[in-house]
């Protein structure tokens, strides 16, 4: 993929208009794309990645599949107060009428969208694509509950023949822009958050004119509530692709241009100059040992880093951080 231009106008996305688009689109997800896409024609949308399968606990159902409740949660709890908090009578009501408890499955859409030129020059939307099934009888006959807690959430549950409900669906969880959400995340730091130093050494090293950041790389927000009440927002960067890089050779006793070669030869694996660096930040198939031995090779007779790069790994040693 080329390197797209840099737009001086953010798209304007609303997050009503996205969360309309999902809960008006059957699943599909490159119409689902084409409908944001026709948005803002003049930016590149693409679905970056697709996050693992989870799931949560659904609604209720008869046996015939009809819906008693969408949030089993609400129900059990609302139900329970109508029987007069006695545990018995809601038991006795479920068991007469054959409910059903449903799960939710889904897995989360990271789609993107590039503004500019820059590591950071991307908008993230996190769209979840769930399906709801069919999961256990609301209250087995075997082993009936000894609270409400598990009678919401048993520990021996009665298992279900899996059959749908209804078809998937979409729902618009959040839209992340990049730039605005790294300069906010800065202010609860006092030094450079990792992921901002991340983008930035991605920008100054010869990955920066070479590949598109959000091709290979996009990030998890998160956020948190400490211990007295405040509000910790944190982000992780992961990596998108399955290329099946293999894991760097050890690096030790290599110099000169066997280990130049082993560099080139990742490097290669992964699409873009650099690419060890980073994913030696990441900590997951290269060692921060292999950043060592590189910095003690070019510091010596040795110099096959472009000095951009160089310059990068300096600062790392000098500095070591990981994502």
């Amino acid at each position: 993929m080329s390197k797209q231009p840099l737009h001086f106008d953010k798209p304007q996305l609303d997050g009503q208009q996205l969360a309309k688009i999902c809960k008006t689109t059957l699943p599909d997800d490159e119409f689902l794309l084409a409908k944001i896409q026709a948005l803002i024609p003049d930016y590149p949308v693409r679905l970056a990645t697709i996050g693992e399968e989870w799931y949560r606990l659904g609604g209720i159902v008869d046996i015939t599949g009809k819906r008693i409740a969408a949030n089993l949660i609400e129900w059990a709890e609302r139900t329970f107060i109508e029987c007069g908090r006695d545990l018995q009578t809601l038991i006795d009501h479920t068991l007469a009428q054959n409910l059903i408890a449903t799960r939710q499955t889904g897995n989360t859409l990271y789609v993107v969208i590039q503004t500019g030129s820059k590591a950071e020059d991307f908008i993230q939307l996190e769209i979840d694509k769930t399906h709801e099934v069919s999961d256990r009888l609301l209250v087995s006959p075997r082993k009936p509950p000894e609270d409400l807690e598990e009678f919401i959430d048993p520990l021996e549950p009665e298992w279900l023949q899996t059959f749908s409900i209804g078809t998937a669906r979409y729902t618009y969880r959040r839209k992340t822009d990049v730039p605005v959400f790294m300069d906010e995340i800065n202010k609860y730091h006092t030094d450079e958050h990792p992921a901002q130093r991340f983008m930035h050494d991605w920008n100054r090293s010869s990955a920066g004119p070479k590949a598109v950041f959000s091709n290979d790389w996009i990030i998890r927000p998160h956020q948190t509530t400490g211990r007295f009440g405040e509000q910790i927002i944190s982000v992780e960067i992961f990596n998108t692709q399955n290329k099946n890089i293999p894991r760097l050779d050890d690096v030790v006793g290599k110099k000169g241009n066997a280990l130049n070669n082993t560099l080139k030869r990742f490097d290669r694996q992964a699409g873009y100059p650099f690419a060890w660096f980073f994913h030696m930040l990441k900590g997951q198939l290269v060692s921060p040992r292999t950043g060592i031995a590189v910095f003690q090779d070019i510091s010596g007779d040795f110099a096959y880093l472009p000095a951009r790069d160089a310059a990068v790994l300096k600062d790392w040693i000098e500095m070591p951080y990981s994502v």
